[in-house]
């Protein structure tokens, strides 16, 4: 499995109305890349989360499948909507070398 971790600060302009879009995209995602295995995106509840508390999780069964979300259309959109919104970013992204 490949799990791809992204962890941010969103700025004060992230009203309800930036969730919701968001969540809209996560849809998208889920509908229109079958390769994606699982995707969500929500707030992080850790107290020790050092103000990333929001975060996009997404797990694929290759690095391969990865790679062709990182370019696809959906996430191209969503990573232009939101990058004015995310004030700090982290990303991890491992491989467990398991596969399905």
């Amino acid at each position: 499995m490949f799990f791809h971790v992204v962890m941010m600060r969103l700025s004060d302009d992230a009203d309800a109305s930036v969730h919701a879009r968001i969540h809209e995209f996560v849809g998208r995602v889920r509908r229109e890349l079958d390769y994606v295995r699982d995707y969500h995106f929500g707030r992080n509840v850790a107290d020790r989360g050092k103000g990333y508390d929001w975060a996009v999780i997404g797990t694929f069964d290759t690095s391969a499948d990865h790679d062709r979300y990182q370019v696809s259309t959906v996430h191209q959109e969503m990573k232009a909507f939101m990058t004015p919104y995310i004030s700090d970013i982290v990303v991890c992204d491992f491989d467990t070398g398991e596969r399905p």
